[in-house]
């Protein structure tokens, strides 16, 4: 299987994604900063929760409507209301005008935007894509996500500070580059062929998850997915603006770092860790238990990352992003391969649509943990946060062996 073999459409995604990741990344992890640094600490907080709460809603509604009315339409009308947001964004961090207000209005809209693009381009890459092209497609997808992360982090916490709008012109130009390309040449993948009415729609949505969230084996999995994900994103949140605070410089090897800069330093370590073990863990592992192996690396990565919330020291804080990546490396694909075992065949797709809100809830622990900051002591804070962590990695314990045991059963009677 070559890369010339994908259809047109994952070609142009692929590119776009190489595109908005490496331009977005130099913005959008830095932006809980900016918005600290304008609103405070407690604003922020709840100005992150807001945008959570808003892409939350947003996935949950953008499959039906991709089933309902088609994947580009879906794809064109988000990537044009994001290009509208960017170059706002871009007029109101200028050197003519300024506005904080607007800025976050706009990283709103980006959030529905993102809410809106995701669902329909997940079911337009398996739309157009055979089963035997989606491990190459996907492997693609994720190495260009890492790169174009490695990269951006350390250029994006170098540039943010003080060259915002200049970082901003060329996300708009990004964004418009992109929307030629989907506009010009992006096919449509699926046309529906039948049209629900609204009630029936509703109706439908309503019966669906309820039968979803009837699932405690599934539900309980989610959830301790989600508190230990939610770990990783303390990174560009509470670690970010507690280390941008509390760290003026510091000398690492020739170059003298400040808070924002290590920040930058952890997030590329974390990708290229990402990128590098992943070649070589599954040769590790596999001759360990699958629920020892998830266990193991989720409470590796919960340790690291509750270190790093309260440990100033860079030397420290780099040593425990190794710990911290390991964990999630080894964690990752098993966590996978039990979510892909566990719904029936029948509601495989409504089961992954709630599993699919995994990020944005996690997001959501951690625009919680920023607004309390303000409030608890820095040790407690990391105790709560660790604890959070370690509550997912107890679930997982628990419950992996009666999921094992429906596995079984499933493979047994299959």
């Amino acid at each position: 299987m070559k890369f010339a073999d994908f259809h047109v459409n994952v070609k142009i995604r692929i590119f776009e994604k190489l595109l908005s990741g490496f331009l977005g990344n130099m913005i959008f992890p830095f932006m809980t900063i900016y918005l600290s640094q304008h609103f405070g600490t407690k604003i922020a907080g709840l100005l992150l929760m807001f945008n959570v709460l808003i892409g939350i809603g947003t996935n949950f509604i953008s499959g039906y409507f991709s089933d309902r009315y088609g994947r580009i339409k879906i794809i064109r009308t988000a990537e044009l209301l994001r290009f509208v947001a960017f170059f706002s964004m871009m007029i109101c961090n200028s050197p003519w005008f300024n506005s904080p207000v607007i800025t976050f209005f706009m990283t709103t809209i980006n959030a529905v935007c993102w809410g809106l693009v995701s669902p329909a381009n997940q079911a337009m890459l398996i739309d157009v894509s055979k089963p035997e092209q989606r491990k190459l497609m996907y492997s693609i997808i994720y190495w260009t996500n890492n790169i174009s992360i490695a990269v951006s982090a350390m250029i994006g916490a170098l540039l943010f500070n003080k060259y915002l709008y200049e970082l901003l012109v060329a996300l708009s130009f990004g964004s418009l580059l992109s929307i030629i390309l989907i506009v010009c040449f992006m096919k449509e993948s699926y046309f529906p062929t039948q049209k629900k009415s609204s009630s029936s729609h509703i109706i439908e949505i309503k019966n669906i998850y309820f039968g979803v969230f009837k699932d405690r084996l599934f539900i309980l999995f989610t959830l301790a997915g989600i508190l230990v994900l939610s770990m990783e994103f303390h990174l560009t949140n509470y670690i970010g603006i507690r280390l941008t605070e509390e760290i003026s410089i510091q000398k690492i090897l020739y170059w003298n770092i400040d808070g924002l800069g290590l920040i930058g330093i952890l997030r590329m370590e974390n990708t290229l860790l990402v990128v590098i073990l992943s070649l070589i863990t599954a040769y590790l592992v596999k001759k360990l238990k699958d629920r020892h192996v998830l266990v193991g690396g989720a409470f590796l990565s919960v340790i690291g990352f509750g270190i790093m919330t309260y440990f100033n020291n860079i030397w420290i804080l780099i040593i425990v992003m190794i710990i911290a990546t390991i964990g999630e490396v080894i964690k990752v694909p098993v966590q996978q391969s039990y979510l892909a075992a566990l719904p029936p065949d029948n509601s495989r797709s409504s089961y992954m649509a709630v599993s699919g809100l995994s990020f944005n809830m996690a997001m959501l622990i951690s625009s919680i943990i920023v607004t309390i900051s303000s409030y608890v002591a820095p040790l407690l804070l990391s105790i709560i946060i660790t604890g959070i962590g370690l509550i997912g990695v107890g679930i997982f314990y628990l419950i992996l062996p009666r999921i094992q045991i429906r596995l079984d059963k499933k493979n047994q009677s299959g």
